[in-house]
C-alpha cells in the first residue's frame, strides 16, 4: 500500500465515538442487540426527515434489502446509471433482476432522465437513482417519470448525506432509500448502511428480511428466506457519535470544495459544481480535465508529488459482466474518462489544498 503525503480521505472519530465503543465493550453489548442500534435508526430517520429507518451492515446490501422488499426478481428490469459504483448494479443482479443502463447529464453528471423515459419497458419495473459524487439527481422528472409508468423509485443515496433537492434530503422521494456507511463516506460506522422509507409496510419487510426472515410471534421461526444484514451496537455507537457532528462535518466538506475553486482559479480543469436549487454534500472533490489522455499524466503527477486520487467510476457497461445488449452512453463515457476524485476529507487543510492546486497547475504549465 503506497503512502501518500495527502490521501483521497480519512475519516474524522472525534467527538464520542470513543466513549460510546467503549460503552458497548464495557456493557458487553456488542452483536446487533445493543441498544446503540435503535437510537441511531432513530436519529438517523430524524436527521434525514423520514419515519423509517432500519439499519443494515454495509451500503452494498441495503440496496439489495430495498430491492428484496420491493420485491423485485427475475424478469424485473431496474434503470440505473452507468455511471455509478458497481454496488449499485450489482444489487440489482442480485435479485435475479435486469439492470438496464441510461446515460448522465452533462451539467450535473447525474442520470439523464430523458433517457430513463426512453428506457421504459412493460418489464421495467424500478427506477434506480444514484446521487453522484454527492449532487442529486432530478428528482421532480425521476418521479414524474416512476409515477406516469407506475414505477417503484429507489434512490442509492451512498454518496449523498447532507446533499438536497429543493428543501429536502435526498432519500426522501423514492418508495425506499438506501445510505452506506463505509470509512470513506460523510458519516462513517466504518461499515454499515441505512434503508429509510416513509412507507411502514415496506419498513416491517425489510427488517423482516434483513433479520434471517424471523417470524414476530414464534420464536426461531422463519417464514421467509431471509439475511443477516444486521448492524452491530459497536457500529451504531459510531455511527450515532457521528451524526452528533454531522452538520460540522458537511459544513467543512462544503468548505473543502469552495477552497478548492477558490485555488484551481483559472486552471484548465472543470469542478463538479452544486446545480441550481440543490446542496451539493461534496462527498468526493471532482474534477473534469480537457482531454482523456491528460487524466492518467495528471494523477501520476499528483502522485509523484504524494498526493493521492482516483479517476471517476468506469461505467458499468462497459465492464465484462454487463457488456451483453451493449449500447453507447457517450455523456456518461466521456464523464468517467476525464474525471478525477481529488482529496475530500473533512480535515484538509487550506494549506494542503493550495498545494494539491499548485501541483494541477504545474503539471500543466509543464505540459504546455
Amino acid at each position: 500500500m503506497t503512502d501518500y503525503r495527502i490521501p483521497l480521505y480519512q475519516p474524522d472519530l472525534s467527538g464520542n465515538v470513543k466513549a460510546y465503543v467503549n460503552e458497548c465493550l464495557d456493557t458487553n453489548w456488542i452483536s446487533s442487540r445493543g441498544p446503540f442500534v435503535a437510537k441511531f435508526e432513530q436519529e438517523f430517520a430524524r436527521k434525514v426527515d423520514v419515519r423509517h429507518a432500519a439499519s443494515v451492515c454495509n451500503g452494498t446490501v441495503a440496496l439489495h434489502l430495498a430491492l428484496v422488499t420491493l420485491g423485485i426478481g427475475p424478469g424485473d428490469e431496474v434503470i440505473v446509471p452507468t455511471l455509478t459504483y458497481i454496488a449499485s448494479v450489482n444489487a440489482i443482479a442480485y435479485t435475479g433482476g435486469t439492470p438496464v443502463f441510461v446515460d448522465s447529464l452533462r451539467d450535473t453528471w447525474q442520470m439523464d432522465p430523458e433517457d430513463v423515459e426512453r428506457s421504459v419497458t412493460p418489464k421495467t419495473r424500478a427506477i434506480l437513482a444514484v446521487h453522484l459524487y454527492g449532487q442529486s439527481c432530478d428528482m421532480d422528472a425521476l418521479t414524474s417519470i416512476a409515477r406516469k409508468h407506475r414505477l417503484f423509485l429507489v434512490e442509492d443515496c451512498a454518496e449523498g448525506f447532507g446533499t438536497r433537492y429543493g428543501n429536502r434530503h435526498v432519500g426522501t422521494f423514492g418508495h425506499i432509500s438506501t445510505f452506506s456507511f463505509f470509512g470513506n463516506k460523510t458519516i462513517t460506522t466504518g461499515e454499515g448502511g441505512m434503508v429509510v422509507t416513509n412507507d411502514k409496510t415496506l419498513d416491517e419487510r425489510a427488517r423482516h428480511f434483513k433479520g434471517q426472515g424471523l417470524a414476530a410471534h414464534r420464536e426461531y421461526w422463519h417464514d421467509v428466506v431471509g439475511y443477516n444484514y444486521r448492524m452491530t451496537n459497536i457500529a451504531a455507537a459510531i455511527g450515532l457519535a457521528q451524526l452528533e457532528r454531522a452538520d460540522e462535518l458537511i459544513a467543512r466538506k462544503r468548505e473543502v470544495a469552495q477552497a478548492y475553486a477558490r485555488h484551481l482559479g483559472d486552471a484548465p480543469v472543470e469542478l463538479h459544481r452544486e446545480a441550481a436549487g440543490t446542496q451539493h454534500s461534496h462527498w468526493m472533490v471532482s474534477i473534469l480535465v480537457e482531454r482523456p489522455e491528460q487524466r492518467d499524466l495528471l494523477r501520476r503527477h499528483l502522485a509523484a508529488a504524494g498526493i493521492e486520487t482516483r479517476p471517476l467510476f468506469f461505467p458499468v457497461h462497459t465492464m465484462p459482466m454487463y457488456v451483453h445488449g451493449y449500447r453507447n452512453h457517450p455523456v456518461a463515457q466521456d464523464l468517467a474518462w476525464r474525471g478525477i476524485n481529488l482529496p475530500s476529507f473533512p480535515a484538509l487543510a487550506e494549506d494542503q489544498i493550495r498545494s494539491i492546486c499548485d501541483c494541477i497547475k504545474d503539471y500543466f504549465t509543464c505540459e504546455r
